[in-house]
């Protein structure tokens, strides 16, 4: 929770500018952040056993792929993320290239290509840029902006967050722990 406070010292320009102006606001964005990465900037990993493929992924695997994929993070990027989010399909590769990073989780080609518009930093062709701390937190402030996220946390609804960030509610128990850990920080 420290790194929550480092981070909000440090880019407090950057929040503010992007409507992260309220306590309340704050404590829901770095838990949701701290969720999606544990605030540092990561890259998704993707690599599931064929039990793990069948818990997160069953709608894109059965049994026998599931064994086969099994470790093979490209892959199974690839499968998943295959036509849709503005990716190509499972050969193009932009379910890899475009796997989620940043603090967020940044996710699919549309998203890419959108921040890279909207920012003027060329993450299309160099997606590992959000990587850097820097852009993980101007992605995902851009993110959360563009789906006005601001909406659920001045609500106070972890759930509207959760679907609106992950596409459903996994991990909301943690989710909400986090939240009541961060009320404590940003009160």
């Amino acid at each position: 929770m420290e790194k929550a406070l480092e981070l909000s010292k440090k880019y407090k320009t950057l929040l503010e500018r992007n409507g992260m102006t309220s306590n309340i606001r704050l404590k829901h964005f770095f838990a949701q952040l701290d969720h999606e990465s544990g605030l540092k900037p990561i890259s998704e990993n993707l690599n599931y056993s064929a039990n793990g493929l069948l818990k997160i992924f069953g709608k894109y695997f059965g049994i026998n792929s599931a064994v086969l994929f099994a470790r093979m993070p490209e892959d199974i990027a690839n499968k998943v993320y295959a036509n849709r989010m503005g990716n190509g399909n499972e050969c193009s590769g932009d379910g890899w290239k475009y796997r989620g990073r940043g603090f967020i989780q940044l996710t699919g080609k549309n998203n890419y290509t959108q921040l890279s518009k909207d920012t003027g930093i060329e993450y299309i062709n160099n997606p590992d840029l959000l990587l850097n701390e820097a852009d993980a937190m101007i992605a995902a402030l851009w993110f959360w902006t563009q789906n006005r996220l601001n909406r659920f946390s001045d609500a106070d609804n972890v759930e509207g967050l959760t679907r609106a960030i992950n596409g459903g509610y996994n991990g909301l128990a943690h989710r909400k722990e986090l939240t009541i850990k961060y009320a404590r920080i940003f009160k």
